[in-house]
């Protein structure tokens, strides 16, 4: 039975520095037998998006990544070292110099199986992706030594289609690095991850940053919800380690009875 653990903390002004915390925290998991862990969204960075890009033009350059970013070679070490498949999440440039929020996926032997970009990509007071992210194409699910897991990057998880397009590509676990404001309706976001796994029947779990950003506070409250809906475990507001075991088995009874994927119609017709 694997055990998941969300990484839940808050952001330093450096890559080094949020690195250094990945490192902290990864070994903690590990020596809690975690198998899988998940960051909360652009982890190795402040929220630049908070600001617009035209107030602060030069503010996300500092934390772009390539595909050969010492960052992700780090991390990929750190997966390999404690054992552990890894969900991270960077801001990303690909060759073309588009840029995206972005998730790459490490096995537990450290190997990199892929990247998923978000889809959806927000515009609106204190979430102005739009000015430094372009959309992704799809979503995607990643055969890993834990089961089969999809990624649905924070704001993608409102559209009830992109854990159906995860579920249906075979998903058992959904991870989801998100960015909360403490202003936010934490209450009805867990409610929301535990829907969306009850609807899939998949455990998902949302791994939120903490803390305060020049002067923003952000939330935590991260959660993990288990296929029959239910709230399995929910993280205060500190920094923490957030633990539960998924017994893939009990999920597929769970499938199996509720039905949901046999049942879907191919084409929904609106009269």
């Amino acid at each position: 039975m694997p055990r998941l653990a969300v990484l839940q903390h808050a952001m330093a002004p450096e890559i080094d520095a949020n690195l250094a915390t990945a490192a902290r925290l990864m070994a903690s998991a590990a020596a809690e037998d975690a198998d899988i862990v998940v960051f909360p969204e652009v982890h190795l960075s402040p929220f630049f998006p908070k600001h617009r890009a035209e107030d602060a033009p030069d503010a996300a350059d500092r934390y772009v990544m390539g595909e050969d970013h010492p960052a992700l070679a780090k991390l990929s070490a750190l997966a390999a070292e404690h054992r552990l498949v890894t969900i991270a999440n960077i801001y990303r440039q690909d060759a073309g110099g588009e840029r995206y929020d972005a998730s790459p996926v490490f096995d537990a032997d450290g190997r990199r199986l892929g990247v998923s970009d978000m889809v959806h990509v927000a515009q609106f007071d204190g979430f102005w992706e739009k000015d430094y992210y372009a959309h992704g194409e799809a979503f995607d699910v990643y055969d890993t030594a834990v089961g089969r897991v999809g990624v649905v990057i924070c704001y993608d998880r409102h559209f009830p289609e992109s854990w159906r397009a995860c579920a249906l590509a075979g998903a058992e676990i959904i991870a989801t690095p998100a960015c909360n404001l403490a202003s936010e309706n934490t209450e009805l976001f867990a409610h929301e991850i535990a829907v969306m796994a009850y609807q899939n029947s998949v455990f998902a779990a949302m791994a939120n940053r903490c803390g305060s950003e020049d002067g923003v506070a952000y939330a935590g409250a991260s959660v993990i919800a288990g296929p029959d809906g239910a709230l399995l475990a929910k993280a205060g507001a500190e920094e923490t380690v957030l633990i539960a075991d998924l017994d893939l088995h009990h999920r597929r009874e769970i499938a199996r009875k509720a039905g949901w994927l046999a049942e879907l119609r191919d084409w929904l017709k609106i009269r």
